[in-house]
């Protein structure tokens, strides 16, 4: 074969350091559209990005040459990075040391779309610690509770 066909979609969970509140209505916006502009600059596409004010979803197409972490940490250190220039009034500003990367079917794609869409209304009901252990669980992982938050 002549060329290299792929398609993989990864669904990226991460939260601020401690779960904090620090995703301020203020640069919620302009930090969404400045994670999709590094998938962008990296060769990824980021089909949608959400959250709320400890975490955020990003539902990412991987090009064939970028593994997941390679992903994660450019994702997670461009986007810090930006805050604390950007946003110096937001003190303490850290994502937390892991994340969560889960596969995605294109059969499933428009659903998880709107499952991260829907996030400020998903978490009227759940917490963000709620909601992580029932992806964990929905995608096989195991894991040991006490140490996922670190």
């Amino acid at each position: 074969m002549g060329h290299t066909y792929t398609q993989c979609f990864v669904h990226f969970v991460f939260s601020t350091k401690e779960r904090r509140n620090l995703i301020v209505e203020s640069i919620r916006e302009r930090l969404w559209e400045f994670i999709g502009g590094i998938a962008r600059k990296n060769g990824m596409m980021a089909i949608t990005i959400g959250g709320t004010g400890n975490h955020v979803h990003v539902l990412i197409a991987l090009p064939a040459t970028m593994d997941i972490a390679k992903a994660a940490q450019l994702l997670k250190g461009g986007s810090s990075k930006f805050v604390h220039e950007t946003f110096p009034e937001v003190t303490g500003f850290a994502w937390q040391q892991g994340y969560g990367g889960f596969s995605v079917s294109a059969s499933q794609r428009d659903k998880v779309v709107e499952y991260i869409r829907a996030q400020e209304e998903h978490h009227r009901e759940l917490t963000f610690e709620e909601e992580f252990i029932a992806v964990l669980r929905k995608h096989d992982i195991e894991f040991d509770p006490k140490y996922v938050w670190g």
